[in-house]
């Protein structure tokens, strides 16, 4: 097990109408004038925007909003979320929604004090030193972003889709979870999110870090817990306790505690985000495709770890022939993701003739020459995985 330093200070309300708690929250952690930061009409529609503005009247804070963040969330927004905080002396941001608005909200929070382009910090030429605070009202389990201070946005100009990691500054004070917001997302929607949480403990999981028994076994029961809840919440998508289920592993699969002590990887979100900057995919979907290509591929150079998630997770016998271990466990994922209704090829996505040249051309670009870690991807493997998903 590598040293770390885990520090996770965010506040977690959990539960049936947690909602109403946002203003007493936002006032305990100092906010004055928050912004809201939140995406469709689904939040109006559902009552649930109103009852978030009544508990900060009721609390005394004063607010603004900034609605229409879209998914896979672009810079135009960020810049448009600045220049309001900036006139009306916000101090806490407050997105009410999933992972895009989230995100949205963490950018504006790093970019409000900041005096260049926010984009410095995703192109590594500056640093999050100071952050306005950030809060959450999460209505969609997916990102994870309510527990991390990580956020992803794309820039129009460019395609460039790149992540912002910034834990000491970006991750939100509170993050308040009610199950009951989730009922009504469209099982598509659901599915998605679940892809995508199980792909943010896969990233920690396939590490060729040793002695790290504990992680790995909080990846494997944290998996399996996504899987038997999603087979529930299928079959019933107002089943409380698998809707809670759910939106607590999304948190716990990245919040940190999966990854403690272990080299991660990043190398298929790294492929995914490209896919969804060029052709607007759902990224929880575009993960369902990659996963299991990149998996197929260290199935024949790196299989050990992928033979252990075959048979710990999925329940493939165990044998000496690693390789077969991990091919039928990517068997299994796939077939997961199907009955799920996800995507797992580019023709399943949408995709029919992707245009792989571009994607490797702006992923290394974007990434360096070579990418990830359990296996160093070059160019020529990268292009290799992302044609094990035509």
């Amino acid at each position: 097990m590598n040293n770390f330093t885990f520090y996770s200070p965010t506040e977690f309300v959990f539960g049936k109408d947690t909602e109403m708690q946002t203003g007493a929250l936002a006032r305990k952690y100092g906010a004055r004038k928050v912004m809201i930061v939140y995406g469709g009409g689904s939040v109006i529609r559902s009552g649930l925007l109103d009852r978030v503005k009544q508990s900060l009247q009721e609390a005394g804070v004063s607010y603004c909003e900034m609605g229409g963040v879209q998914p896979n969330p672009i810079d135009g927004k960020v810049y448009e979320g600045i220049e309001l905080c900036r006139r009306e002396q916000v101090d806490m941001l407050l997105p009410v929604g999933g992972g895009s608005v989230i995100d949205t909200a963490k950018a504006i929070a790093a970019g409000v004090p900041y005096e260049g382009d926010f984009w410095d910090f995703f192109m590594g030429r500056a640093k999050v030193e100071k952050a306005l605070k950030v809060a959450v009202v999460l209505t969609i389990p997916a990102a994870g972003s309510e527990g991390s201070g990580n956020t992803v946005i794309t820039k129009v100009e460019t395609l460039q889709k790149l992540g912002l990691c910034a834990p000491d500054r970006l991750r939100p004070v509170f993050s308040i979870m009610n199950p009951e917001l989730t009922y009504t997302l469209p099982f598509y929607q659901t599915a998605c999110g679940i892809a995508d949480m199980m792909a943010h403990i896969m990233e920690r999981y396939f590490t060729n870090t040793s002695d790290v028994e504990i992680s790995d076994r909080l990846c494997e029961g944290t998996l399996t817990a996504i899987i038997k809840e999603a087979y529930r919440v299928k079959q019933n998508p107002n089943d409380y306790g698998a809707r809670a289920n759910i939106m607590w592993c999304g948190t716990v699969a990245h919040n940190g505690t999966c990854g403690v002590g272990r080299e991660e990887d990043w190398a298929s979100h790294a492929l995914e985000h490209e896919i969804s900057a060029v052709y607007n995919v759902a990224h929880g979907a575009g993960l369902a495709v990659v996963f299991p290509a990149w998996m197929t591929f260290m199935a024949a150079h790196n299989p050990k770890k992928i033979a252990q998630f075959a048979h710990r997770v999925w329940g493939v016998p165990e044998s000496n022939d690693w390789e077969e271990m991990a091919l039928a466990g990517v068997s299994r994922l796939k077939h997961f993701f199907r009955y799920m209704g996800l995507p797992v090829s580019f023709k399943e996505l949408g995709i029919d003739n992707p245009d792989i040249d571009r994607l490797v051309d702006s992923l290394h670009r974007n990434k360096g020459e070579l990418l990830g870690n359990y296996v160093k991807l070059s160019k020529e493997e990268s292009k290799e995985i992302y044609c094990l998903a035509l």
